[in-house]
């Protein structure tokens, strides 16, 4: 049985070393970069027993994004299309370096996910997990991946499993509207919405500082839990429980970052294997804050590391906390 099911595109990234700059730049690394995928690999490090549900089509550079993601321990289900019925999506991104801010260039239309029904999903797998997570920009992507995406939702909510959205927002790729009507489509079938404060306030036109955004999103869409991550700083999290509302909050540990592309994946990651073990929401958020600090310490957006050192950093956000 797999505790965590997360589905969602994820594209190949092509990333100059260093600061260097696309146009210039002699070579390149490769590194598969999903919302969905990067939290189902940083929840495997807990021990996790996880899964990555996708379409794709037979290509090369799908097969590298699956190889790259087992690699890192991470289960994988996947609907095979032929080459000339989906592409593999891509993107192409800059570090910079202040004042030059980083960049991101998106290539990801007609992907394999865009063409995906929930024929194509193991809905077995999915109403037998314990969590089943999805980020926006997967329904965003097209009509069809947006009536997957909530079948799917139905059919996990219907079968007792939590339900978690991530709002992850990527600019450039789809307007934010767009993200805002997928979302709120599909909301009667969430239990759990995560989001970066400003992708938040971006996506669903809301003001306010990270407590306030909880506070208001769960009492507009009627959510049992309301995670706000603030950007390098830690997050808060909201559970509307009967009769109260309880919010927690965590600091992160202030450590030099070697690449912050996969942050807030891993904190998903790290919170919804947490919460599939039945932890409190406090733990979990321990759990999501230190695997996002950890994760910004390695090349790349796939956190790799033990579980052991997963938990000396929970302590440290702990008692930073304090």
């Amino acid at each position: 049985m797999t505790d965590l099911v997360t589905f969602g595109e994820t594209p190949l990234q092509f990333s100059p070393p260093g600061k260097e700059r696309l146009e210039t730049a002699r070579e390149t690394t490769l590194y598969a970069d999903g919302t969905e995928s990067n939290a189902a690999v940083a929840a495997s490090q807990l021990g996790t027993a996880s899964t990555w549900v996708s379409k794709l089509p037979a290509s090369a550079l799908s097969r590298r994004v699956v190889s790259e993601l087992e690699r890192h321990g991470a289960e994988t289900s996947v609907a095979w299309a032929s080459e000339s019925e989906a592409r593999q999506g891509l993107v192409f991104r800059e570090t910079g370096h202040p004042p030059r801010d980083p960049q991101r260039w998106h290539d990801r239309d007609g992907t394999g996910v865009a063409t995906a029904t929930p024929s194509d999903l193991p809905m077995d797998a999915i109403q037998q997990a314990d969590v089943v997570f999805t980020g926006l920009t997967t329904p965003a992507l097209s009509k069809n991946a947006e009536s997957t995406v909530t079948a799917m939702l139905r059919a996990a909510a219907g079968s007792g499993a939590t339900t978690a959205v991530d709002v992850d927002y990527q600019a450039g790729l789809r307007p934010p509207q767009t993200l805002r009507e997928a979302l709120l489509s599909m909301l009667e079938h969430v239990d759990v919405l995560i989001g970066n404060e400003e992708h938040v306030r971006t996506v669903l036109d809301n003001s306010g500082k990270p407590r306030d955004l909880a506070n208001s999103i769960a009492a507009e869409h009627d959510l049992d839990t309301v995670v706000i991550t603030r950007s390098d700083r830690g997050a808060v999290a909201l559970q509307d429980t009967p009769g109260t509302k309880v919010i927690h909050e965590r600091e992160t540990i202030d450590r030099p970052a070697v690449d912050e592309s996969g942050q807030h994946g891993a904190f998903a990651g790290g919170f919804l294997a947490r919460r599939s073990d039945g932890a409190e929401l406090s733990e979990a958020l321990s759990y999501g804050v230190a695997a996002a600090a950890l994760v910004r310490t390695i090349p790349g957006p796939l956190l790799t590391a033990t579980r052991g050192e997963i938990e000396q950093v929970v302590d440290d956000v702990v008692e930073a906390s304090r």
